[in-house]
């Protein structure tokens, strides 16, 4: 399985950005994906996943109200949609995805956001 992400770049804050992962396979055989980053000095987060069972969501708090995931199974891509970027959103963002009890993950994406 691999996992490519897409669409990472330098953005002004208040800006929007789109960032995909396209995977190798079905979207829909993966029990969860899910989108992380990293900033420079700090921990990898989860920023938010969907379930593959009822499409539900859930989203980190620093983000909730910005950003949206979203999938598209007949293109075996998710998408995390970013609006009002604040330099704080400043990361690597990679994807990631559940199946069983395998751990899939993309190469990342920078995103960076100017202020």
């Amino acid at each position: 399985v691999r996992l490519v992400e897409s669409g990472g770049g330098l953005v002004q804050a208040g800006g929007s950005l789109r960032l995909s992962c396209a995977a190798s396979g079905s979207t829909t055989s993966f029990d969860l994906m899910a989108w992380y980053r990293q900033a420079p000095g700090k921990q990898r987060e989860v920023v938010g996943n969907i379930a593959s069972s009822d499409g539900s969501t859930h989203y980190a708090d620093s983000v909730k109200g910005r950003f949206t995931i979203s999938r598209d199974n007949p293109k075996n891509t998710m998408y995390l949609q970013m609006n009002s970027l604040t330099v704080e959103d400043t990361a690597v963002y990679s994807c990631g995805a559940v199946r069983g009890r395998e751990v899939y993950w993309g190469q990342g994406t920078q995103v960076t956001v100017s202020s």
